[in-house]
């Protein structure tokens, strides 16, 4: 069983939730992309647009402008990179600039010509370098701001199923091939607490369901208000995003015991140890220290 893969997040954003600002400059972002890397992380996800609750569209070329120079470099160091990005014309700059993955979270909702595109990108790309294209659930009117909740039939599961069933058949028959679609069933985007953990609960049934499918599945829980909700403040409300590193470790954890292929996450570290120990368990073998070695403290 391969090893899940790790996806580090970098937001090249002023407004994201948790890390908006921090790497919002080229050279901050390259920076902190080759920490991540040295971290564990086997991909960069790098994106230009915030989604968090309350946010507004930024302007296309402020967005390309944001994420084609950062993906460029890291393409031109052999770095793996995804583009998160709801607009057609943002991911053809960054396939463009060597990007390997479109992770769109409208899931081709918001643009419609983002089918066109990867497709396009997979029939004229040279062969050994598709463009994977991940299609993430998220029911709503306007593609913005993630807060709020969606009607999902008082099943999300079976909604989230159903939509991107939907979803996939549209970019097959856009020319998108079947091995080169990843599925995120969207946590945190427009649903409550109980409708993300029944997701997760359900994550090996869709994972293997997909599996049989040709696809592969994306979770992407990292500092989600929800597993805050799991470490509250002094004050009795809900903790800092970042002090949900730990329990998004533990998803991680339970995601590579199912199968899953990628995980997404603020935290590369925390959560490659994890998907390791996963691994190790799995496959009933992993690394070993010489008999008489013993740690020193310096």
């Amino acid at each position: 069983m391969p090893r899940t893969l790790v996806m580090g997040i970098l937001n090249v954003t002023e407004d994201s939730f948790s890390d908006g600002g921090e790497w919002n400059s080229t050279e901050c972002a390259l920076a902190h992309a080759h920490e991540m890397v040295d971290a564990g992380a086997d991909i960069i996800d790098i994106g230009g647009e915030s989604t968090r609750p309350g946010a507004t569209r930024v302007d296309p070329d402020v967005e390309r402008d944001r994420v084609v120079p950062v993906i460029a470099a890291l393409h031109a160091d052999g770095i793996t990179t995804s583009v998160d990005t709801m607009r057609a014309s943002t991911a053809e700059a960054a396939v463009a600039a060597g990007v390997d993955i479109v992770n769109d979270v409208s899931g081709g909702l918001a643009d419609p010509g983002m089918y066109r595109v990867v497709a396009d990108a997979n029939r004229t790309r040279p062969v050994g370098q598709p463009v994977d294209y991940c299609l993430m659930h998220w029911r709503a009117d306007r593609f913005s701001s993630a807060e709020g909740r969606a009607d999902h039939g008082g099943d999300v599961v079976a909604d989230v199923s159903g939509l991107l069933g939907e979803l996939t058949d549209n970019a097959r028959a856009a020319g998108v091939p079947a091995d080169r679609l990843i599925l995120d069933p969207g946590i945190g985007f427009a649903k409550d607490a109980d409708d993300n953990w029944a997701l997760l609960h359900a994550m090996p049934d869709l994972t293997a369901t997909w599996a049989e499918q040709g696809h592969r599945t994306l979770i992407g829980a990292s500092r989600k208000r929800f597993l805050t909700a799991l470490r509250p403040g002094p004050d009795g409300g809900p903790g800092t995003p970042a002090s949900a590193d730990d329990a998004t470790a533990a998803v991680s954890a339970l995601a590579a015991q199912a199968g899953v292929w990628a995980v997404r996450v603020h935290d590369v570290a925390a959560t490659r140890a994890a998907v390791d120990v996963a691994h190790a368990v799995a496959q009933a073998h992993g690394p070993a220290l010489p008999e008489g070695w013993r740690a020193r403290r310096g």
